[in-house]
């Protein structure tokens, strides 16, 4: 088990300093972006990703898994890893953590998001789920972490940023989001009513 544990915690490290150190930095130099973090839950989530795998190999008590199970969420944290790789620099200037109510960008409608309106927030949801909840690491902690993971992305989007963009963009994002999944292909399109009340 403490393999699969330093595994996750490199593993982990390294795509949170990428996807939210490096990334965010340059991003920030590129566009002036001032706020960079979603709120409570996003860094909830991230310190318990990296704190689940420090109490593997504490010794917390784990759920058996077993090879199968651990090289799945590893296949898993590889695969969302790479797409949050691809997923940021796809969206150009106008990918951000957080919305700056006074900047306006592109509407971002082609490659990844053509399919998918939210693919940074899927990658890091699958990431997550590689790292923890019965897979690499299976505590506790890598469960909670998981939960604060997905009850933050879905406040951020569905509260902050979906209302944001309908303002900004009326019209071309009601289409958009009329005909793309919020974060599976063709899941979580926004219903005409939801368009007309935006």
């Amino acid at each position: 088990m403490k393999g699969w544990a330093w595994a996750a915690l490199v593993l982990y490290s390294g795509w949170a300093g990428f996807a939210f150190g490096i990334r965010a930095v340059l991003q920030r130099h590129r566009t002036g972006e001032a706020s960079w973090w979603a709120g409570v839950l996003f860094v909830a989530a991230l310190l318990g990703g990296a704190a689940a795998p420090v109490a593997a190999l504490t010794e917390l008590p784990t759920w058996k898994g077993g090879p199968a199970l651990h090289g799945s969420g590893l296949a898993l944290t590889l695969a969302g890893m790479a797409l949050t790789t691809v997923a940021q620099p796809a969206m150009g200037d106008s990918w951000r953590v957080g919305v700056d109510a006074g900047e306006r960008t592109a509407l971002v409608t082609s490659g990844l998001v053509a399919h998918v309106r939210n693919p940074v927030f899927s990658a890091m949801a699958v990431t997550a789920l590689g790292l923890g909840l019965g897979l690499m690491v299976p505590n506790l902690i890598a469960g909670s972490a998981l939960v604060a993971l997905l009850a933050a992305v879905q406040l951020q989007v569905q509260v902050v940023e979906e209302p944001y963009l309908a303002s900004v963009y009326g019209d071309d994002y009601a289409a958009y989001s009329a005909g793309t999944g919020r974060f599976l292909p063709a899941i979580g399109r926004r219903a005409v009513r939801e368009k007309l009340e935006a």
